[in-house]
């Protein structure tokens, strides 16, 4: 019974009009949005204070969201969604910095996939029964951008180990890449352009061996390391949630300056 109808940008209004009513297609979308967040976060993890310091900066961007929408908004269903969202993110984030405070390195506690999909499922409930799913997904930009960067190896394009966390090198104490190794030869044709299109733009690195190569494991962790070179884990996940902060800047940029390019109207 609830409204399932989506704004239209005046620019397409002519076209499509005012809103589209996405009826059973809404209900699917909240499905893949609870999926989503407890996945994206599970897939961006393995470093120490990574998993809770991800989700504390998206429970963060989540709560100061809540009340920018409390100071803007005279509608009184919409300030009781995000008051709703408050009573969640308040003790979400109350134990979420404690566990962070154990978790961060060198880590007295491990949080494992339970706290991911407790978390995940978190964001996703506050969202959809806040009505603010759009947003949500503004703050997980670094998760979406982990998410497509893994999808040759989650998809099986190119070959994907059992584990793709970084790997320490105990001489230095630094973590560095992890790697998975195959032959292009015998990658399947989307494996072949996939792999030659990242090698190209240098979204990779790659070691050539004979007929072999071994090019790091598709995941952001690995990509900054690619970046930035080899570091200390606790330098690691802060280079890693500079990343989340400033996506979370990003998305209010979008969500409140941006949208009003394409809406009239901004709540």
């Amino acid at each position: 019974g609830g409204v399932t109808s989506v704004m239209v940008p005046p620019i397409l209004s002519d076209i499509l009009g005012e809103s589209i009513r996405l009826g059973i297609l809404y209900y699917v979308f909240m499905g893949m949005l609870a999926v989503f967040c407890t996945n994206a976060i599970n897939i961006l993890a393995g470093v120490n204070g990574l998993e809770a310091g991800q989700s504390v900066v998206i429970g963060m961007s989540i709560l100061a969201n809540n009340i920018l929408q409390l100071n803007r908004l005279t509608i009184q269903a919409g300030r009781e969604n995000h008051l709703f969202s408050l009573v969640f993110m308040i003790p979400f984030l109350a134990t979420s910095s404690a566990l962070l405070y154990h978790n961060w390195f060198p880590s007295r506690v491990f949080v494992g996939d339970t706290f991911c999909y407790f978390a995940g499922m978190t964001f996703a409930v506050v969202a959809i029964l806040g009505h603010f799913s759009k947003t949500l997904l503004l703050f997980f930009i670094p998760q979406i951008l982990n998410f497509l960067y893994s999808c040759p190896q989650l998809f099986k394009m190119i070959p994907c180990p059992r584990h793709r966390m970084p790997s320490l090198d105990p001489k230095t104490g630094k973590i560095g890449m992890s790697f998975c190794e195959f032959k292009p030869a015998e990658l399947p044709f989307l494996g072949k352009v996939v792999y030659k299109v990242l090698r190209g733009l240098k979204l990779v690195y790659c070691v050539d061996e004979e007929d072999t190569v071994k090019m790091n494991n598709l995941t952001l962790i690995n990509f900054s390391l690619y970046v930035f070179g080899p570091m200390r884990e606790d330098w690691l996940t802060i280079c890693l949630l500079t990343q989340q902060l400033l996506g979370s800047m990003l998305a209010f940029l979008i969500r409140y300056k941006l949208a009003a390019v394409f809406y009239a109207v901004v709540h």
